[in-house]
């Protein structure tokens, strides 16, 4: 049971509230992603995950494209997951995100 849940935890809600959090902070640097409530509806949730994709692109200005970032999380998932953020952290490093809270330091 304990494996079960890892794994719906870590692929399943990890990635769900991931994606909203980020959502957010793109729209707060200028992005224009539709509601995050897209997600739970077939269909719906391509097409926000498009927008999302294009938010990326957005706050990356173009260090990382709509196209690149789609189909990063949409094929590897948590993987692509990883590098979406890798992007946004040098995104943050290099100033591109105006507004943005100041990147966490690692001990």
């Amino acid at each position: 049971m304990v494996i079960i849940l890892t794994i719906v935890t870590f692929f399943i809600i990890y990635p769900i509230i991931w994606l909203v959090k980020t959502k957010g902070e793109m729209v707060r640097a200028g992005a224009d992603i539709p509601t995050a409530w897209l997600l739970i509806v077939p269909i719906a949730n391509i097409y926000w995950l498009w927008k999302w994709s294009g938010g990326v692109e957005h706050v990356t200005r173009g260090k990382q494209t709509q196209v690149l970032a789609f189909i990063l999380y949409w094929l590897l998932g948590p993987i692509g997951m990883a590098i979406v953020q890798d992007s946004f952290n040098k995104a943050i490093d290099q100033g591109m995100m105006p507004g943005q809270l100041p990147q966490a330091r690692v001990a």
